[in-house]
C-alpha cells in the first residue's frame, strides 16, 4: 500500500500534509497520556477543595480507566466500520468537551462523570488515530518511522503530564483538568483540514451488536472488579463472584463472534504468534511500569518528603530519552526486527527494576535512582513502539482499528491488572507500626512483583527469537478474513 499523501518512491521524503496529519495524531495520543499522569499528582488538592474521601478519589483516577479500558474493543471496530477520520474527530471533540467540564465543576460525583466520558472517548480516539497511521503509512520503513514517533508522543505525555501537574497544582487543580481542552480544540480544528479522509467499511456483514454488547460488558466488568478488588477483598464473595460473571460473559462472547458474520473481533488474528506476543507483551509492559510507578511515587513522596514536583523531575530523565530516541527507532526495527527490540527492551526493565530494589532511606539518586531511569527510558523506546508495529503487521486495512483496539485493550487491562496486584501486595505486607524502614520493607515485594511481570514478558517473547543465525526474522500473521474464519496466513517482517 502506498499513500497518497507521499512522494512516490521515496520512504524518505515526507509531504508537509503527511507531517500534519501525524502530529495531529500525534496530538491526541500525547493528549490521552497526559490526562492519566496529570491528575495522580492533583488528588490531595482536589479532595481538599472538594471535600472528598480517599475512596472517592480512587474513582477519579479509575472512572477514566473504566471508560477507556471497557470501550476499546468497540472502539476499534467502530472505527474500521464507520470511518476512522469520522470517528476520531468526534470523540476528540467529546474529549475536549469534557475536559473543559472537569475543570468547572464543584462536585465528586460530576467530576467522576467528566473522567468516565473522557476515558470513554480516548477508547475511540486511541484505535482509530492507530489505524489511521497504519492505513496511511505503508507497512516497512515508512510506518515503523511512524509509529515510533506516535508511541513516543505517548511517553513523552506521560512524563510531562508529572511535570506538569507539579506545576499546575500549585495554583489550583482545576488548571490540570482544563490544560488538555485547548490542545484537543487546537489538534480538532488541525485535523477537520489535515486527516485523510475514510470509507465506511463495505460488505461487512452487518453489525455485531450481541458481540459489542458482551465484550463491552465483560471488559467493563473486568475493569471494575479489578479496581475495586483491593478494597472488597481478593477472596471475598463478592470480587469472586465478579470474575465468574466476567469469565462466564467471555466465554458467550467468544461464542458469538465465532458465529457471527461481521465479528466484533476476528479470532483467526489471534492464531499468529507474533500477534499474542504483542498482546501479551502489552499487558506486561504496561502493568509493570504503572506499578513501578505507584511505588517510585509512594517512596519519593511518603518516605524521602519530596515534593510533587521533584518526584515528577525524577521520572524525567526516562522520558527524556524516550523523546531524543523517537526518530531513531524506526530504522533500529528496520535493522533488527520487532522480535529482538522487545527482548532487548524487556531485559532492560528487569534489570532497571532489579536495580531499584536496592533503594533505602537515603536518597540515592545518582547512583539508584538515575540508573533504573535511564534503564527503563531506554526499555520503554524499544518495546512500546515494536509492540505497536508488531501487533499491526500484515493486518488487512478493513482489520486495522480492531487490531489496534484490541493492543490498546491489553495496554490498559494490564496496567489495571497488575496496579491492583501490586497494590495489594504491598497492603498486605503493611507494618502495624508504620516506621519508615517498615513502610520501605513493604515497598519490596510489590517491586519484586514488578520485576516478575517484566520477566514474566520477556519470556513470553523469547519464543520469537527463533531462527538461523543472518536470516531475517520472519511472523505469520493471518492477514485476511473469510467467512469460515479459514483465514490466509502471509509471511511478513516482523
Amino acid at each position: 500500500m502506498t499513500s497518497p499523501l507521499t512522494h512516490p518512491g521515496s520512504e524518505a521524503r515526507w509531504t508537509p500534509r503527511l507531517w500534519g496529519t501525524l502530529l495531529v495524531l500525534c496530538a491526541a495520543m500525547f493528549l490521552d497520556a497526559l490526562d492519566v499522569s496529570m491528575v495522580g499528582v492533583a488528588l490531595p488538592s482536589i479532595g481538599s477543595d472538594l471535600g472528598l474521601s480517599t475512596s472517592t478519589l480512587q474513582w477519579i483516577v479509575s472512572g477514566y480507566i473504566l471508560g477507556y479500558g471497557g470501550l476499546l474493543l468497540l472502539g476499534g471496530r467502530t472505527a474500521d466500520l464507520l470511518g476512522r477520520r469520522q470517528v476520531f474527530l468526534v470523540a476528540l471533540g467529546v474529549f475536549a468537551v469534557a475536559s473543559l467540564l472537569g475543570g468547572l465543576v464543584d462536585s465528586g460525583p460530576l467530576l467522576i462523570a467528566s473522567r468516565f466520558i473522557k476515558g470513554l472517548s480516548a477508547a475511540f480516539t486511541a484505535p482509530a488515530g492507530l489505524s489511521i497511521i497504519t492505513t496511511t503509512f505503508a507497512e516497512g520503513p515508512l510506518r515503523n518511522r511512524a509509529l515510533s514517533i506516535y508511541t513516543t508522543c505517548a511517553a513523552t505525555g506521560f512524563s510531562m503530564g508529572l511535570v506538569l501537574s507539579g506545576l499546575l497544582t500549585e495554583a489550583s487543580w482545576r488548571l490540570t483538568m482544563l490544560l488538555p481542552a485547548p490542545i484537543a480544540l487546537i489538534a480538532l480544528l488541525a485535523g477537520l483540514k489535515l486527516l485523510p479522509r475514510s470509507e465506511r467499511e463495505k460488505d461487512h456483514n452487518g453489525y455485531d451488536i450481541p458481540g459489542a454488547i458482551l465484550g463491552t460488558a465483560s471488559m467493563l466488568l473486568l475493569v471494575f472488579t479489578v479496581v475495586q478488588a483491593p478494597e472488597s477483598g481478593w477472596a471475598s464473595a463478592r470480587t469472586l463472584l465478579s470474575f465468574l460473571a466476567v469469565a462466564a460473559l467471555l466465554t458467550v462472547f467468544v461464542v458469538v463472534e465465532r458465529r457471527s458474520p461481521g465479528p466484533l473481533i476476528r479470532l483467526g488474528v489471534l492464531r499468529s504468534g507474533n500477534q499474542i506476543r504483542a498482546q501479551l507483551g502489552a499487558l506486561a509492559f504496561f502493568g509493570s511500569y504503572v506499578g513501578f510507578q505507584f511505588l517510585t511515587t509512594l517512596y519519593m513522596q511518603s518516605l524521602l518528603g519530596w515534593s510533587a514536583l521533584h518526584t515528577a523531575l525524577a521520572f524525567l530523565p526516562a522520558g527524556a530519552l524516550v523523546a531524543v530516541s523517537s526518530t531513531k527507532v524506526g530504522s533500529i526495527v528496520d535493522r533488527f526486527g520487532t522480535q529482538r527490540l522487545i527482548a532487548v527492551g524487556f531485559g532492560l526493565m528487569v534489570v532497571g527494576y532489579g536495580l531499584f530494589l536496592r533503594i533505602n532511606l537515603d536518597p540515592a539518586y545518582a547512583t539508584v535512582v538515575l540508573p533504573s531511569m535511564l534503564l527503563i527510558g531506554a526499555a520503554c523506546a524499544l518495546v512500546f513502539p515494536s509492540l505497536n508495529i508488531q501487533a499491526t503487521n500484515g493486518v488487512e486495512d478493513h482489520e486495522q482499528g480492531m487490531v489496534s483496539g484490541l493492543l490498546n485493550t491489553s495496554v490498559q487491562v494490564g496496567g489495571a491488572i497488575f496496579l491492583a496486584v501490586v497494590t495489594a501486595v504491598v497492603t498486605a505486607g503493611a507494618p502495624e507500626h508504620a516506621t519508615p524502614q517498615a513502610v520501605l520493607d513493604s515497598y519490596r515485594p510489590g517491586l519484586v512483583v514488578v520485576t516478575g511481570i517484566a520477566l514474566a514478558g520477556l519470556l513470553i517473547t523469547l519464543p520469537g527469537l527463533r531462527g538461523r543465525r543472518g536470516e531475517p526474522q520472519r511472523s505469520v500473521v493471518v492477514a485476511k478474513s473469510t467467512s469460515l474464519e479459514e483465514a490466509e496466513r502471509v509471511p511478513v517482517r516482523d
